[in-house]
């Protein structure tokens, strides 16, 4: 036998047994899923690249298997106080110097629950406040990213500290704050931050809304009219989610975001702020444990400014789900982009993309 897989086996078995016992005592747990496709672009413009954060990239005809994310997550829970998590991904888009797929840090990070009455206290790579409630309530991640991830308006995690629990005893208000790096899960680089707010208010069973804000800080930019200072030019975000979801019966929910930059756009010799709104509306319906329909609708507008023509889009996506098992998850979906026409009138054809979409857990 190859004396490196028998280090190799030896080592998985003796990972395994400590595994195994940290879990009969409630100690530790290994956990994740994948997901990908097979897809085809039926539909195409040759000049679709140029929409900043086009949700339907890839030219027309291209088909073929990817794999959209793969997760790996232990989650240890080092006392009564602390737990923590680490988790790593894979993906398509990740790839490494010789162009395969490839892995970093997704989480990392330590969570002191309880540190004063109803709030716990974490620190290191984590979610942000933005998503993840609309996330929770959409419930279908593997076939799409919600609006605001989506479009790469808020990064879905941060090297940060937070705060996040409940206002009251009941738990009908949470707040969630947090104070970032502002820059991913990228190492800090200047000394700009981002600073994050959410409240979620639960007044009844199974109905949610959040509101949430952030302020990302970022250099200042030359005054147009020669006056010698520096004026503002922060990113600032707004949103409002509305969800009601009845686990495997069905769902809706509906989302909206402000998106600005102060002092972004030089018209007419005028510099003022640059506007950018999404609205999203999606809704699931489950017919039995075994299949369940989706469907979702978003509109995009990276700047409202009149003068600014040729840059809204509208998306939607249908889906068929099938659970042949309660950790996998068959769906074939529709993928559908429309734009808005250029100042000059010119048109642009719509993406269509057809996939078979693939969602299994592990462990």
């Amino acid at each position: 036998m190859n004396t490196n897989f028998l280090i190799i086996t030896i080592f998985f078995v003796l990972s395994s047994t400590v595994i195994l016992s940290q879990e009969e005592i409630n100690k530790g747990r290994i956990s994740g899923y994948m997901f990908g496709d097979y897809f085809y672009n039926v539909i195409r413009d040759s000049e679709i690249s140029n929409f900043d954060n086009a949700a339907n990239d890839g030219k027309k005809d291209n088909n073929g298997i990817q794999l959209r994310r793969i997760y790996f997550t232990y989650d240890y829970n080092i006392s009564s106080k602390f737990s923590s998590r680490f988790r790593l991904e894979a993906d398509q888009k990740s790839t490494t110097s010789n162009n395969k797929v490839g892995v970093y840090v997704k989480d990392a990070y330590l969570k002191w629950r309880n540190i004063f009455n109803g709030s716990d206290f974490i620190f290191g790579i984590q979610p942000t406040p933005a998503f993840e409630i609309s996330e929770e309530i959409w419930g279908h991640r593997f076939l799409e990213k919600t609006i605001m991830d989506l479009r790469g308006i808020v990064s879905s995690r941060d090297i940060a500290v937070s705060l996040k629990g409940k206002i009251d005893n009941k738990g009908l208000v949470k707040y969630w704050l947090m104070f970032g790096n502002g820059s991913g899960n990228k190492p800090e680089l200047d000394k700009y931050n981002r600073y994050y707010a959410h409240l979620q208010f639960t007044p009844f069973e199974n109905f949610t809304t959040t509101i949430y804000g952030d302020i990302k800080v970022r250099p200042g930019v030359n005054d147009t009219k020669g006056v010698d200072k520096k004026l503002p030019n922060n990113d600032i975000t707004y949103a409002l989610f509305i969800g009601y979801k009845q686990r495997e019966n069905f769902s809706i929910g509906i989302e909206g975001f402000l998106h600005q930059r102060q002092n972004g756009l030089i018209s007419n010799d005028e510099i003022k702020n640059r506007n950018g709104i999404g609205i999203s509306a999606f809704g699931s319906y489950y017919f039995n444990k075994e299949f369940s329909i989706a469907g979702r609708y978003d509109f995009f507008d990276p700047n409202t400014d009149e003068n600014s023509t040729g840059d809204f889009r509208n998306w939607m996506l249908f889906s068929l789900n099938y659970k042949p098992d309660e950790k996998v998850t068959i769906s074939p979906n529709i993928i559908y982009e429309t734009y808005q026409k250029s100042s000059d009138g010119r048109t642009f054809e719509p993406s269509l993309t057809l996939r078979i979409t693939f969602f299994y857990t592990f462990l």
